[in-house]
């Protein structure tokens, strides 16, 4: 059987790191297995649901090379979920309530006082149909419910989780329409994995109560409505914290417009997430081949996996390190050639740094403050310059021969009066890049202090 996974993001704001973490292992398990990863677009929310939120979504998945196989938007779909409603009233399983929120949150609470679950007590099921005429005729207007089968356990082999198992009395009929008659998310997600044939549905462990209810959910709707169509496995992976604890407060300030900000590369953010949370070593694998072949559902941790913003600079800046010229051209500062980003690019963490270490090629640059002796060294350095294909190991040979001096008193005065700095990349490689002329000048300048 063919793999189909989705990503259902809802398009009432940006995607965040939680978000992108959840597309990116529905699209390695669909990929993994030559599979199928459907984009599927929650948006029956009309109020809330914003076109510029879906063109967003849309792009930041571009961005990062997670491509959909295919897009779906609820919104088009609305006959779909009607067509399913009324196969489930009429075999009832669906049901109409009256109470207000207020009743509703009265009722929770009198619950709980009494140490009873705060679960809806089903007082909807007794009202006769006088009563319930009764109420339309008053111009109360109903909500749904799907009824819970209360007489067996809800079980499953979850995909990360293991065996769960939940008690359906211990569970509220969910809510699936509104009195308006719009709809809330558990029956059109369970149509629409039906329908569009998604054999494997991997998301966070935040909707595992979610999917014991959805489970009674799908087997009704193939009893009436989808005989050909199996339900879907599950698997629920652990959300992510921060360094301190919980995450989510700060989920929104790191989605990919805050990423791009930071100048972090795509291939980073998809080298931590891919394997944040399993039992595999986070690494700087550019190579998404690598990532899929090890990809597997049995490596990932019941525990909450940690996202280090620490962690993804390290991994960015091991991945710029890869990077070939070609990759990088359109991004660099006019001037900067292919030896120009080999010499440079060991230092960089981030891409757009490569300018400012460019700036030690074309300078100007800040001479350091040197002593009497080093003055005079770079003096012999400004005379003893002879260009040729090595010119740093030329000048460094005939200084150590006629000054005695190595080490770092031979190397480090040479790197300040070139370079203005203590450090940087490597004078073998940047030296032909300053070429002889600029060289000679800068050796005199801070000789001359």
């Amino acid at each position: 059987m063919t793999i189909v996974t989705r990503f259902a993001p809802s398009p009432t704001g940006r995607l965040h790191v939680g978000n992108i973490r959840t597309a990116l292992h529905n699209w390695m398990l669909a990929k993994k297995n030559g599979g199928t990863f459907l984009l599927r677009i929650d948006d029956t929310d009309a109020e809330r649901s914003r076109e510029d939120y879906i063109e967003a979504i849309r792009a930041d998945l571009a961005w990062l090379g997670i491509v959909p196989d295919a897009e779906e938007r609820q919104s088009l779909r609305l006959a779909k979920y009607q067509a399913a409603f009324d196969a489930l009233k009429q075999a009832g399983q669906v049901y109409p309530c009256y109470e207000s929120p207020q009743e509703l949150e009265l009722k929770r609470k009198i619950r709980l006082g009494r140490g009873l679950p705060p679960i809806y007590d089903r007082g909807a099921l007794d009202l006769s149909e006088e009563e319930r005429a009764a109420k339309e005729a008053a111009g109360s207007v109903p909500h749904w419910r799907f009824k819970l089968e209360h007489d067996e356990p809800i079980a499953w082999n979850d995909g990360v989780r293991g065996a769960q198992k939940f008690d359906p009395a211990q569970l509220s009929d969910p809510v699936i329409r509104r009195a308006d008659g719009s709809w809330l998310y558990m029956l059109p997600s369970a149509v629409d994995d039906l329908d569009m044939g998604v054999t494997d549905v991997l998301r966070g462990e935040d909707h595992v109560s979610n999917t014991a209810v959805q489970i009674q959910m799908f087997t009704a709707l193939i009893a009436a409505q989808y005989p050909a169509r199996q339900m879907p496995a599950f698997a629920h992976e652990a959300l992510l914290v921060g360094k301190e604890g919980k995450l989510s407060k700060r989920l929104g300030s790191l989605g990919c417009d805050a990423f791009r900000e930071r100048d972090i590369e795509p291939t980073a953010i998809i080298a931590l997430l891919a394997r944040l949370g399993t039992s595999l070593p986070v690494e700087p694998i550019a190579d998404r081949a690598v990532l899929l072949d090890t990809f597997d559902l049995s490596t990932f941790g019941r525990a909450p996996a940690k996202f280090d913003e620490t962690e993804l600079e390290r991994i960015n800046a091991a991945l710029v390190h890869q990077l070939a010229f070609a990759d990088v051209a359109d991004r660099l500062t006019d001037g900067i050639d292919e030896a120009g980003w080999h010499a440079i690019r060991p230092n960089l963490s981030h891409v757009s740094e490569a300018a400012e270490w460019w700036r030690l090629v074309i300078g100007p640059i800040e001479q350091p403050e040197l002593s009497e002796d080093d003055r005079a060294y770079l003096e012999e350095a400004a005379r003893l310059l002879e260009w040729g294909d090595e010119p740093w190991r030329a000048l460094t040979g005939a200084l150590k021969e006629a000054t005695g001096r190595k080490g770092k008193s031979l190397f480090l005065p040479l790197r300040q009066a070139l370079t203005g700095m203590a450090h940087g990349p490597d004078m073998g490689e940047l030296l032909p890049l300053i070429g002889e002329e600029q060289a000679r000048k800068r050796l005199e300048a801070a000789a001359r202090g």
